[in-house]
């Protein structure tokens, strides 16, 4: 009998550390912050999910793996997504494979064990529909782990285009009044960076900078921009510049035309949302809305009809 105490008291100083080593490093993982230093020298947060976080330091065993010629095709992709969405200087293509491939692996035992206790213990010894019902909550869990990964990196890919558009047609205007105003284009291009907070745009063109002091020429340089926004109106801009920087034309009446025809796009697509929004209302409104009405008109008749009994 003392020896079972012994044992079960050691197991329970066991579980104890092993729970108290995973709050500190959760707790840790939570106030983690990564900088980049930006083309200009700046730095600027890249936060990562808290699960990407917590799981990172696990990615040295499958990296290995996807840096297989196998996985060539899917690491050019994700490291395009990654360009894209501005996490390509704090995680690898094959870092983020991995995490595609640990999230589910490791959160899924995790979280299961306490929602599925809990299942259990509020369900009835007698009901036979317990089984199908964790199946279902399992399989559902596990498809949520899964497809987490791309979803995350297409949200961070949508707002960073979304940043991009929305500053666009006010940094065309500070490059045509720059470059009317008699400066050189790349002069305006770097004064409107060193004067602009490290939002997406201002990032994206102090890369521009860097790699032209690199070596790189000025339609190399744009042509790039354009590979990694992959955005249809950076790329339209991209492709005016280039064919004015090649025909000798104008570069700032070729940046007052781009401006024009960005702001009649974003008009457009704030009045494609404006019609939009009333059929994305119908939905609340019809589940919302009505069931209150309902309630509120019948509601008293209801409680009558219960008190006298029909």
């Amino acid at each position: 009998m003392v020896v079972n105490h012994i044992i079960i008291i050691g197991l329970c100083i066991l579980w104890a550390v092993f729970a108290a080593g995973i709050s500190w490093h959760l707790a840790q993982t939570a106030f983690a912050i990564t900088y980049v230093t930006l083309a200009d020298g700046r730095r600027q947060e890249r936060r990562l999910p808290m699960i990407f976080r917590a799981l990172l330091p696990l990615t040295p065993f499958l990296t290995p793996f996807f840096r297989k010629p196998r996985f060539q095709k899917a690491r050019a992709q994700t490291l395009i997504d990654l360009t894209s969405g501005g996490f390509d200087d704090v995680i690898s293509p094959e870092e983020f494979m991995a995490l595609r491939a640990l999230t589910p692996l490791i959160t899924v035992p995790v979280l299961s064990i306490p929602v599925i206790s809990a299942f259990a213990w509020l369900q009835s010894p007698t009901d036979s529909g317990t089984g199908a019902r964790l199946a279902a909550l399992f399989g559902a869990l596990l498809l949520t782990m899964l497809l987490y990964p791309s979803w995350w990196l297409k949200q961070a890919v949508a707002l960073r285009r979304r940043l991009i558009l929305k500053a666009l047609p006010f940094v065309i205007d500070l490059l045509t009044l720059s470059v009317e105003a008699g400066l050189d284009f790349m002069t305006a291009i770097k004064n409107i960076v060193d004067r602009r907070p490290p939002d997406p745009i201002a990032e994206e063109l102090a890369r521009v900078l860097l790699e032209i002091q690199l070596g790189k020429t000025r339609r190399e340089a744009l042509t790039r921009l354009a590979e990694r926004v992959r955005q249809a109106d950076i790329r339209s801009l991209v492709m005016a510049l280039v064919q004015a920087d090649e025909l000798g034309a104008s570069i700032g009446a070729t940046l007052r035309i781009q401006s024009d025809q960005v702001r009649t796009k974003r008009f457009m697509r704030a009045e494609k949302l404006a019609n939009e929004a009333p059929v994305k209302m119908l939905f609340p409104l019809l589940a919302c809305i009505f069931p209150a009405v309902f309630l509120i008109m019948l509601g008293p008749i209801i409680l009558q009809m219960l008190k006298t009994g029909f």
